[in-house]
């Protein structure tokens, strides 16, 4: 039977040897991120759309106008 310490070394090391990327069996990962998707998107297909803002900010003077009333 392994001593709390031997165990507890074999579990770090089996932990370990999963969450190392360098060590891994997955296919090999770029940090780079895929854009080929948005190089090759076709923005004539959006649709055209009119924003109006909906809640607007108090002015300075309508603040000082309720502090007062």
């Amino acid at each position: 039977m392994p001593t709390k310490k031997e165990h507890n070394t074999s579990v770090n090391l089996h932990l370990g040897a999963q969450l190392n990327p360098a060590t891994s069996n997955s296919t090999a990962m770029s940090d780079k991120p895929d854009i080929s998707e948005v190089t090759s998107f076709d923005k004539t297909k959006l649709k055209k759309t009119e924003t109006e803002e909906k809640n607007t900010l108090p002015t300075k003077e309508t603040i000082d106008q309720e502090k007062a009333g």
